[in-house]
Formats: structure tokens, C-alpha cells, sequence
């Protein structure tokens, strides 16, 4: 009775206890999250064959981490491998979606410019607190028409607090620290998000900075800085590292923080070794490669005053701030650092609960009701997926339904058929994707189907158990790199931003379906190949977007051969929802019924 609470070794008499009360139940009510942030400059390097050690996966920690923020940099872009990369996903979103889905992550969103690439992944079962995603990217590159140099960033809502992940890329060279001031400035002013709540990246409760921020060691010669690095004194350079000077003279990085640097300057390297440069030009090692946070309105925590932190605050502790030698298929390392994020905890229900049975056993058990929440932006294409447990985005369904529009916001239900179920026994989870928001807005707890094998034997349907057959018939459709995301949703939410360019096309092989003015359907069942059509393959199924089943170039060829050669016999081929009947019309309206998007089923140049 002398004591109710322990927290950081302190312990309270009831007395004072009483007067703290409201503070204290106000703190147990928030939650704490851990996010892991990953910088490395690549090099145009392959792959390397495991990352576990850089995901800490063989540690067991990564299964207390919520949220991970992979930002690389010089990805290779040469026109060949971009051109590949434009059809299929690069090898490096490959390697971490499969490497993360196993431990239940699930890939947010990603955002690519030319050799920078930001990838977002976040627990299965946090993705209907994850709201308002959006995308944006700003060239600094040769003044603005470049994207080798610049920011990417992914904003988004997490538990109703404001994050913005910022992976950049900025000017290299000693002299050039007054240049990577101006362009960090520049895609600070450049980057705005649709919304009033937080329109620039400053205006987010959280920013994480990371990237090849390209700072170096001032004044210091070569030798004595290797010489420090032998000898563990790396104080002695922290007071010459240029980021460390700019944050105290510099207005634009007030704020900004970081943790110690007690690993080595992770450049410049020999590649294939963890020996500093030996070439002829001899670069002095430096921290180029750097992970910060700021937070809006920081707060003050226990310990200072001996206050607790009041309801709605935001704090942010550095866990781990580390590189990882053991990586050496570039001249940099990677730098990785985990946070522990406290959230007020604003949101506690999800916009849609989904209720389904613990087992599916017989056809008749695949009904699902689900309810939303008052207030819910829903849409004629939202649609609830049945998830393998271990999917590695949203759009890596087995199988949907398409959500019914009805008015009552209780009793919703839908059914699967028989035809759309998996055979065989395994574990699942049902996903409410929210066309609107182009996320996934509720999730159940996994479940179990187990429903008998066809007599010919065929295997359990899943997300990449498409036929020959089914792939020869779909339809192909060359999307801009900028909607070139394995859930491209609302792709006005992605937009590109350069000091001197309005807007970048990039490499477009084929205009968007934005562009044309068509909606799109999470994976339209495409009708049987008409004599003088296009073999067609949506990108927005992943079963096609090459995520899953390569897609072999002299598919390519043969479609846009055919394209030219019926250029001019009318209507091409249609893009068709489940329902939609045949027939060419104008394009819909945002906001359409499914009976009216139905009718507007000729896409334009498919």
C-alpha cells in the first residue's frame, strides 16, 4: 500500500500518487511503438544474398519492431535496367518484401526517383491505423531536371499522429556544404501534401531525416582521422563533422536530432572490403551516410521536474544507432537505428470491424460481415481481400469480393465463392481495402480454411497460382514509373516536385489510367481475347505486375505490335470489372456507382 506504480525506478507514496493521478492514467492510456530506419547507398550494387543482420532478424528483435523505413540511394538507373524496372519490381523491393513478410510486415507504400527508392513496411495488423498515405519526390539534380539527387518521402497517419519518412540524397564533396543546405531547404519548400493538417513536411508531429546526406570531416587531415578511427577516439571528429556544425548555425535544421556517432565513418570503402578508400584519389572517411527525428512540439518527459508526460504528447527515444560492416557490396555501409515513438492513442477501433468464423471448413462458412464507422469515406470499388498470412502488400490477395454500397452502416455481408476460395488447409486474414484512401481499412485475426482438393489435383489457389492460360489472356499496360507501386490506389497521390521543373514525366512507356481518366478496379477479370485484341495484363493485380510470376519481354513486343497494327478497327481492348458488360462509352466520373463505372468499360489505349 506504500506504493502503486513503478516506471524508470521510481516509486510514488500514495500521497503523491493522488495528485498525479489524472497524469498517470493518462500516460498508461498511450502506446509506445518501436520503428526501425535503415539508410544505405547501394552503389548500383546487386543485391546482396541475406539482410538479416541489417533487419536484425537474427537477433528476435525485429518482432517488438511495429514500422520499418528502408530509404536507399544510387539504385541502379541506367535506361535498361530502369526500363525493367518500370515492368517489374526492382530487385531490391523484392529482396525486402520477401525477407519481411515471413515476420507479418506488409509494405505501406514506396516511392522511387531514378536511383532513390523509400520503402515503408508496418505489422499486418496496424494497417487500419495507418491513414492518409501519400507520396512525393523533389529533383535537385542539375537544377532541378535530375533526379540522381533529391528527396523522396512517404507521409502518412499513425494512431491519428502525423509521421513523414524523408530519404534524400544530397550534393557530394567537402566544398559543397552551403549546396546541401540550399537543396535540403529546397525539398523542405518543394514537398506538399494534399490536406490541411499537414501540408509541408515540417508541419508532421514526427519527420525522420535519413539518407547519403553527404556531410563531411572539416579541417582534419586524412591521416589523422584514420588514426582516430584506429585509436576509438571518434569524439575528436564529431566537432568537425559538417552536419554536426550545421545543426547548431543553420536555421533550417533547428530541431533536428541525432544520436551519438559511436560507429566509424561508414565512406568511403574499397569495395568488397571494410578498408578505406586506397584509390588514387584517397577520400577522407566521413559520416555521409545519417539517420534524424524532429518532433513538432517536443515535450518534457519523466526525470525533468518529475512531471509525466501529459495526455496527446509525442516523444521519441533512440534506441540503437549502429552501422553494419559486415555489407560490403558498395563504398558505403548501412546505418540502421530503432526508435521507441510514443503515441497518444487517438484512434483505438479501426474504420471497418470485420467479423468472420474461426474456421472455414465448407464453401457455405465464407460469409464475412463487416461494419463501419460513422463518418467512413467508403467507395463503390472498395473491395475485402483474403490475405495468405505472410503477404507481402496490399494488392497480394488470393481472392476478393467486392464491398456492397448499401446504406446501413451494421449488418454488411458478403460471400465468397466457391470458385474464389483456396483448397487445401492453411492460415488467413480478410482485408477491408479502401479504395478512397488506397489502404487497407480493417483486418481480422488469421483463421483457418481448410476445404478439400479438386479430384484433378489441383494445387490451393493463391496469389501467384495463375495459368498460362489466365496470363495470356489478361491485358498488358505500361504504367509511368510514378505509379509503379505494387498498390498504386489513387495515384494523384504521388506527385514529383523540382525547384526548376513543374512536373517530370520521367520514363513514360504508356499513359496512366490517370491520365486517360479511367478507374481502375483492384483486379479486374479480364474477357476472352477477341481476334485483332491486345493480350492484357494489369499491373494493378500483383499476379501480373511481375511481384509474383515473371512477365517474359516478348509478351511486350507481341502487344504493342498489336496495339499499332488495330490502331485503327475501333475500340481496343476493355478493361472490364467482374460485372461489366462489353461496349465502349466515355470515361466516369470520380465517384461513379459500379453499375455506372461498370458501363464505362472501354479503357482507353488497353
Amino acid at each position: 500500500q506504500r506504493c502503486v506504480i513503478s516506471r524508470e525506478g521510481k516509486w510514488f507514496s500514495r500521497e503523491t500518487l493522488s495528485c498525479r493521478l489524472p497524469a498517470v492514467l493518462a500516460c498508461l492510456c498511450q502506446l509506445v511503438m518501436k520503428a526501425r530506419v535503415v539508410t544505405w547507398n547501394v552503389g548500383t550494387a546487386m543485391p546482396p544474398n541475406d539482410v538479416t543482420s541489417l533487419l536484425h532478424l537474427n537477433t528476435g528483435e525485429t518482432n517488438d519492431v511495429d514500422v520499418i523505413a528502408i530509404g536507399l540511394q544510387e539504385v541502379n538507373s541506367k535506361i535498361n535496367k530502369r526500363l525493367k524496372d518500370a515492368l517489374f519490381t526492382d530487385q531490391w523491393s523484392e529482396l525486402f518484401m520477401d525477407v519481411l513478410s515471413p515476420f507479418h510486415f506488409v509494405l505501406v507504400s514506396t516511392v522511387r526517383m531514378q536511383g532513390v527508392i523509400l520503402l515503408v513496411f508496418a505489422k499486418y495488423y496496424h494497417l487500419p491505423f495507418l491513414q492518409d498515405i501519400q507520396t512525393d519526390c523533389t529533383r535537385t539534380g542539375l537544377g532541378g531536371y535530375w533526379g540522381n539527387k533529391g528527396g523522396v518521402s512517404v507521409r502518412l497517419s499513425i494512431f491519428g499522429h502525423m509521421v513523414c519518412f524523408l530519404n534524400c540524397h544530397l550534393p557530394a564533396h567537402l566544398e559543397k556544404a552551403e549546396q546541401r543546405k540550399e537543396d535540403f531547404a529546397t525539398i523542405l519548400h518543394m514537398q506538399q501534401f494534399e490536406g490541411h493538417v499537414a501540408s509541408g513536411i515540417l508541419d508532421h508531429d514526427l519527420v525522420f531525416w535519413f539518407g547519403d546526406l553527404n556531410f563531411r570531416i572539416e579541417s582534419l587531415d586524412i591521416r589523422f582521422v584514420k588514426y582516430a578511427i584506429d585509436s576509438n577516439i571518434l569524439s575528436q571528429l564529431w566537432e568537425k563533422d559538417q552536419l554536426n556544425i550545421a545543426k547548431s548555425t543553420w536555421p533550417v535544421l533547428s530541431g533536428f536530432q541525432e544520436g551519438p556517432l559511436n560507429f566509424p565513418p561508414t565512406f568511403k570503402f574499397d569495395v568488397g572490403t571494410n578498408k578505406y578508400d586506397s584509390s588514387a584519389k584517397k577520400r577522407k572517411p566521413a559520416w555521409t551516410d545519417r539517420i534524424l527525428w524532429k518532433i513538432k512540439s517536443p515535450s518534457v518527459g519523466l526525470g525533468t521536474g518529475g512531471h509525466w508526460p501529459s495526455r496527446g504528447v509525442l516523444s521519441v527515444s533512440q534506441l540503437c544507432y549502429c552501422s553494419h560492416m559486415e555489407y560490403t557490396v558498395s563504398d558505403h555501409k548501412p546505418v540502421a537505428a530503432i526508435f521507441a515513438v510514443q503515441f497518444a492513442s487517438k484512434t483505438d477501433k479501426p474504420l471497418v470491424e470485420i467479423y468472420v468464423a474461426d474456421e472455414w471448413s465448407r464453401p457455405e462458412q465464407a460469409v464475412v460481415r463487416y461494419k463501419m464507422a460513422a463518418g467512413f469515406h467508403r467507395s463503390s470499388w472498395d473491395w475485402i481481400g483474403l490475405y495468405r498470412v505472410g503477404f507481402r502488400h496490399p494488392k497480394d490477395y488470393v481472392s476478393y469480393v467486392w464491398a456492397r454500397s448499401d446504406d446501413a452502416l451494421s449488418g454488411l455481408q458478403v460471400m465468397f465463392s466457391e470458385e474464389a476460395l483456396p483448397k487445401g488447409k492453411g492460415e488467413y486474414i480478410l482485408g477491408y481495402y479502401s479504395n478512397t484512401s488506397s489502404s487497407i481499412a480493417g483486418v481480422t485475426e488469421p483463421f483457418q480454411i481448410s476445404l478439400p482438393r479438386s479430384e484433378e489435383g489441383s494445387s490451393p489457389t493463391d496469389s501467384s497460382g495463375s495459368s498460362s492460360e489466365e496470363e495470356d489472356d489478361s491485358t498488358l499496360v505500361l504504367l509511368a514509373p510514378k505509379s509503379r507501386s505494387p498498390s498504386p490506389g489513387k495515384m494523384k497521390r504521388h506527385r514529383s516536385r523540382s525547384p526548376s521543373l513543374a512536373k517530370f514525366q520521367g520514363l513514360i512507356l504508356r499513359p496512366s489510367s490517370r491520365d486517360r481518366g479511367t478507374s481502375r478496379s483492384p483486379s479486374p477479370q479480364s474477357r476472352r481475347g477477341l481476334p485483332g485484341d491486345i493480350p492484357t495484363i494489369h499491373l494493378a493485380d500483383p499476379r501480373n505486375l511481375g511481384l509474383l510470376p515473371a512477365l517474359r519481354l516478348e509478351m511486350i513486343d507481341q502487344a504493342l505490335r498489336r496495339r499499332r497494327e488495330s490502331t485503327d478497327q475501333g475500340c481496343p481492348n476493355q478493361r472490364m470489372s467482374p460485372t461489366s458488360p462489353p461496349g465502349c462509352s466515355t470515361s466516369p466520373k470520380e465517384g461513379s456507382s459500379p453499375q455506372e463505372l461498370d458501363s464505362h468499360s472501354c479503357a482507353l489505349g488497353r
